[in-house]
């Protein structure tokens, strides 16, 4: 089992001063029109500062048009750069590797804040999305490879493709309603296209010293487990990407799908031949027990959302203390302010029940050590 504070290289890009790695997480913090704020700034330096090797953005929209939620961050345009520019420059100032998670919601932008119908691989009903057109689809790619390039000017050490939680690039692996009769849509081969031809667009756009990762779902939003690793076989078969982040819920659960039944998914990927590609995993990673196990599972870095939200330095804590855990759940609102939650955030935070505490008074519940989400 690799030590959690030693580097982990990649076969692209520079190398991260040790293996736990900051989730993407969404927060609201930043302008309406994608520009950082400063308190998104304040939010992602304490976690490079906190000892996060890789410290990693909120997913940032490629399209104007495929934001996802309130206060994201941007990068489909160059009034983002000087923004950017401060942000990447700030995480390598603490010691932090900077990637930007490149992102489009596909039908899952909300009318209300897009000002028109979403887009998405099909026509939905339900959300009024229309389907893309095939340059309209070839044009999502290059907005992905171009909002690439200008993270790689503003001094990002790489990005991460978000295929994951059933935004636009996972809604084209839905076999069930993915039926376009174009190369895009019908096939398994056709359904992960774009998958491929934004990793190669990418790597062409910015060279063989910027780091590329994507982030996959392997069950739920419409995929299947089976068409997910071979979707990974192909991407470390490119020999362009350099990591592979799946969001788990949690890093130990066994699988849903009856055909992997009785089987941990992490244990599924890990199992995969990945030749020189890195594997990472989110998902109940709440104590410095959790971070090893998952480890000795065969992950090459550990990938922290909640226990990075409650303690910035969770890093630290657990190199100078094995057995650290996160902050017991709920969390009073100034302990949140304390370690860089803007009001903005909290109340987001409200969302996940069980997380923010409206009183003050001691913890009442948390996450026990050992098997620890993101």
């Amino acid at each position: 089992m690799p030590d959690l504070f030693e580097p982990v290289s990649f076969a692209h890009g520079p190398s991260s001063p040790n293996r736990v790695m900051l989730s993407p997480l969404t927060n609201q913090q930043s302008h309406a029109d994608g520009t950082l704020s400063d308190e998104e700034l304040r939010w992602l330096v304490m976690r490079a500062e906190g000892g996060f090797g890789i410290t990693t953005t909120c997913a940032s929209h490629v399209l104007e048009r495929g934001q996802g939620f309130p206060g994201q961050l941007g990068c489909f345009s160059d009034d983002h750069l000087p923004g950017l520019t401060r942000l990447a420059s700030a995480i390598h100032e603490r010691g932090s590797r900077a990637l930007v998670q490149l992102h489009h919601a596909g039908l899952r932008s909300p009318v209300e804040l897009i000002g028109h119908s979403p887009v998405a691989p099909f026509d939905d009903a339900e959300t009024g999305a229309r389907a893309l057109t095939t340059s309209e689809v070839e044009g999502v790619v290059e907005a992905f490879a171009v909002a690439a390039l200008r993270c790689r000017r503003a001094g990002f050490d790489g990005v991460e493709i978000h295929g994951a939680h059933g935004y636009l690039l996972c809604q084209f692996l839905d076999p069930e309603r993915n039926r376009r009769d174009d190369r895009y849509g019908g096939t398994f081969e056709d359904r992960s296209r774009i998958f491929l031809e934004i990793v190669e667009a990418v790597r062409e756009r910015c060279g063989g010293d910027f780091l590329l990762a994507v982030r996959l779902s392997p069950e739920r939003f419409g995929v299947s487990t089976a068409e997910v690793v071979e979707l990974y076989r192909r991407l470390v078969a490119t020999g362009e990407v350099d990591l592979i982040d799946l969001s788990l819920w949690d890093v130990f659960k066994e699988a849903i799908d009856p055909a992997f039944e009785g089987r941990r998914l992490v244990d599924v990927f890990a199992e995969l031949d990945r030749g020189t590609v890195r594997l990472g995993a989110a998902g109940k990673l709440y104590a410095g027990a959790d971070l090893r196990a998952a480890l000795d599972a065969g992950l090459d870095l550990v990938v922290l959302g909640r226990a990075a939200i409650t303690n910035h330095d969770f890093p630290r804590r657990v190199e100078a203390d094995p057995d650290a855990a996160m902050r017991a759940l709920p969390v009073r609102v100034e302990t949140l302010h304390a370690e860089g939650l803007s009001d903005r955030f909290v109340d987001y935070m409200r969302g996940w029940r069980g997380f923010v505490a409206e009183e003050p008074g001691p913890a009442v519940h948390g996450p026990r050590g050992g098997r620890g989400g993101t």
